[in-house]
């Protein structure tokens, strides 16, 4: 018996068939190779098409089938992971009727402000933990507002995953995370946001029929079936957002559990069991996985846009031919703290951890004499760490006190020397794990389709692969307190 994860991600469509006797992946696929590029039209705008994601998805199902190792009729469930806060909006034949929005463009970001002074500061935060900010209802009202054609067609709105599920079962559905990822659920009542719809003079018809979110939220078209090779009627039975979703693929499931992501943005995850929020709203509030009006189960997420997208950026700027593997080996070569070079990684739109502010990405303290490959990249790495230690503190203040964080062996976690300088600047142990976002929505279908009875029944056989200690956090620790120098003068 076979399990189906899809991953969503902004770079590409990842996906895994995962054994629920063992709960290990047995076949893993990705498409495309390079990152998909996201369109901007404007800055700070950043769009990509649904379309393509199913395109994509198809080919990495095909590509996946093509393995041999499995056969594609014994897939039993499918769950869906995928990027956050993106706005998909579909006209009455389920057609996408613009690009999506997605979930690091900052277009709405003064709409969202406007909301939280109109509905109030302290009312927005208890009710949605959150302000609306550049958040899913947001973008909706900016469509609203510009775009007036468009936005009288739409039948329903969409997070990335809700869309490729629709594709795959011909159902719209929704649920209270992703709703709360929206900014469209109060927590007090324990429903949809009548604040943020009215504020914005939105319809509530738009929103999708609201499932659990383990459970079936469509069953695959025959069609469909036939076009991947799988069995019709299997249902998609989870979906999730990308960080809930990694928590779930890493067990965090439980209060004070924390995990953490690094790939085209960077993320903390922490779990908690009360209906908490930052005054500022640097970091968010939403429904976990497991989250009911009964057991609360919250996640604080701390999101900074600029990390992996960073790396990146350095790898086509400055060694467009080198993997980033070698890039790593590279960047190891230079000393702790790069000889004073440093790295702002902040060149991915507004971040929320600083109030929703646009530094841009850059180099301070070059020496034409001194610094060379290995400094850049090594400053670039150090400059993302720096970004989490930062949020990580203000995590910190509102109460988030791990003892160990879970992440699992990808993206820049892949380097060696990412994973140590991480550990090093935020001075707390990192498990690592070969779980990833795929693995995780295969093992939540497994939940929705009872399967397994529980979300813990699914990591049964959760393994270590990796625990790393903190070695050099006393010489960091100035070299940190200089970068965050730097930042504080850069936010003047």
């Amino acid at each position: 018996m076979y399990l189906l994860g899809i991953d969503i991600g902004t770079s590409s469509i990842k996906v895994a068939v995962v054994d629920a006797a063992t709960q290990k992946s047995v076949a893993t696929a990705q498409y495309p190779e390079e990152e998909t590029t996201i369109k901007s039209l404007a800055p700070g705008w950043a769009e990509q098409s649904p379309m393509d994601w199913w395109h994509n998805t198809q080919q990495a199902i095909l590509r996946l089938n093509a393995s041999k190792i499995f056969d594609p009729k014994e897939i039993e469930a499918i769950g869906i992971g995928y990027q956050m806060h993106g706005l998909v909006v579909v006209d009455k034949n389920q057609e996408p009727l613009r690009d999506s929005i997605i979930w690091c463009d900052s277009r709405a970001v003064e709409l969202g402000h406007e909301a939280f002074d109109v509905i109030g500061q302290e009312k927005s935060l208890a009710t949605l933990l959150n302000s609306p900010g550049n958040f899913t209802a947001s973008k909706l009202a900016w469509v609203k507002q510009n775009e007036p054609n468009i936005y009288e067609k739409i039948d329903k709105i969409m997070l990335p995953g809700d869309f490729i599920a629709m594709k795959l079962t011909g159902e719209i559905t929704t649920s209270i995370s992703a709703l709360s990822e929206g900014v469209f659920w109060n927590f007090q009542k324990n429903e949809i946001a009548e604040d943020v719809i009215n504020h914005y003079g939105l319809s509530k018809h738009v929103i999708p029929e609201i499932k659990p979110l383990f459970s079936t939220h469509g069953q695959v078209k025959e069609g469909v079936a036939s076009l991947l090779g799988l069995t019709a009627g299997i249902p998609v039975a989870y979906k999730a957002g990308d960080q809930p979703n990694n928590a779930l693929s890493l067990n965090v499931l439980q209060p004070g559990e924390v995990a953490a992501t690094a790939g085209t943005s960077g993320v903390i995850y922490g779990v908690s069991d009360q209906l908490t929020y930052d005054k500022q709203s640097r970091v968010n509030t939403f429904a976990h996985v497991n989250y009911s009006a009964d057991e609360v189960r919250t996640g604080v997420l701390l999101c900074i846009n600029g990390t992996g997208s960073m790396y990146r950026w350095a790898k086509h700027t400055f060694a467009p031919y080198l993997t980033y593997n070698e890039l790593n080996q590279i960047a190891a070569q230079a000393p702790i703290g790069s000889n004073s070079l440093r790295a702002l990684p902040f060149g991915n739109g507004a971040e929320r951890m600083l109030n929703n502010k646009y530094t841009g990405a850059q180099f301070l303290g070059i020496d034409l004499n001194t610094h060379n490959q290995s400094h850049i990249f090594r400053a670039v790495q150090e400059g993302i760490a720096f970004a989490f230690r930062y949020g990580f503190d203000i995590m910190r203040e509102n109460g988030m006190k791990p003892a160990v964080i879970r992440a699992g062996r990808a993206n820049l976690f892949l380097s060696d020397l990412f994973a140590q300088t991480f550990v090093d600047v935020t001075n707390v142990p990192v498990e690592l794990y070969d779980n990833d976002g795929s693995v995780g929505a295969a093992l939540g279908a497994g939940v929705g389709a009872a399967i397994f009875s529980s979300p813990a029944e699914a990591f049964t056989n959760h393994q270590v692969l990796k625990y790393i200690e903190p070695k050099n956090a006393q010489a960091y620790e100035p070299i940190y307190q200089d970068w965050k120098e730097i930042l504080r003068t850069n936010l003047k």
